[in-house]
């Protein structure tokens, strides 16, 4: 009996530790709500020597994962040289200063995974 309450007792402990947001993600500009279908421009803090940068990417949002969950994610892509490039950013990391968006693209899904087929942008495709 005395394993049992230890595995529940660990367990509760995880899961308390899961739902405390972390302090430093408090801090920081709160994210938007997020779409498919919008074009944001994500504001990150990158490590450049001794000192921490902020880089911008900036692309269409493709994909939401989690929900609203501590392990939440979202998927950028953007076409670079005419390569398509697409990144899974941590919704509540705290490398995440800023997401800002640009515009709304109006979709009907909710995940546009298709326009990994076509090599366009969001906006060359909805315009046909």
């Amino acid at each position: 009996m005395a394993e049992k309450s230890k595995k529940k007792a660990v367990g509760d402990a995880s899961k308390e530790a899961s739902q405390k947001p972390d302090a430093q993600a408090i801090a920081r500009e709160p994210i938007p709500a997020l779409r498919a279908g919008m074009v944001v421009r994500v504001h990150q803090l990158v490590p450049a020597g001794d000192k921490m940068r902020i880089q911008i990417y900036e692309g269409t949002v493709i994909a939401l994962s989690g929900g609203t969950s501590q392990g939440a994610t979202f998927t950028v892509r953007k076409i670079s040289n005419g390569i398509g490039v697409e990144r899974i950013f941590p919704l509540h990391s705290p490398i995440i200063k800023k997401v800002e968006i640009l515009k709304q693209i109006k979709v009907r899904r909710a995940k546009l995974y298709y326009l990994r087929d076509y090599g366009k942008r969001l906006k060359e495709v909805a315009a046909k």
